[in-house]
């Protein structure tokens, strides 16, 4: 899939946003992409997912693993277009640590895509990746549907795949013109806000 057509996928399921948006990572920005709009849609998961695992193609996965909740979707179809299984992380409820829970298992032996819906700090998928990685799998790579990083640096080595680059503007919430203007940022996502 080309970046329009997957700009074009988010804007025929209403889920790229305009307003005044609260991050997970806590920055305001005025657009946000609603992937949970897009990927309701089974024809657009299946192939977003498709698009996403051709880039993994050949690499030998063995599993695909993604942060829950957002994730979620998009690894599952991942995980199909490269015939492998797909598990999730999640928080524990006492520690709000990522962990593995469900009876979901990762092993040495694993060769891991870690996939996430958008990335715009990494976080969630840092700390996911990390979590994969303490149970001795090799991460063949990172992956999203669209990357709103702005080239930044992130917390892992290898680079990020994606199928769509977005610049979005994001601001710190003492430096954030909406905020400034009297405008009170909401909250899209599906995390509460302080976690990564």
């Amino acid at each position: 899939m080309t970046p329009a057509e997957v700009t074009s996928v988010y804007e025929r399921s209403g889920a790229l946003l305009q307003g005044h948006f609260l991050l997970s990572s806590g920055l305001h920005s005025d657009r946000y992409l609603q992937s949970a709009l897009a990927l309701r849609d089974p024809a657009n998961a299946a192939r977003l997912g498709a698009a996403v695992g051709e880039k993994f193609a050949g690499k030998g996965a063995t599993l695909v693993v993604g942060p829950a909740l957002g994730a979620m979707i998009v690894a599952h179809e991942v995980a199909r277009a490269l015939k492998v299984p797909m598990e999730f992380t999640e928080r524990d409820p006492d520690t709000r640590k990522m962990s593995l829970r469900r009876g979901f298992t990762v092993s040495e032996s694993d060769r891991v895509v870690m996939i996430e819906d958008v990335v715009t700090t990494g976080g969630s998928i840092a700390e996911a990746g990390t979590l994969v990685a303490a149970h001795g799998a090799t991460i063949l790579g990172y992956g999203c549907i669209a990357d709103r990083t702005g080239g930044k640096p992130l917390p892992w080595r290898e680079p990020l795949v994606s199928l769509l680059k977005m610049e979005l503007t994001a601001w710190k919430p003492a430096d954030c013109p909406l905020c400034a203007s009297g405008s009170k940022a909401v909250k899209p996502g599906s995390r509460p806000k302080g976690d990564a």
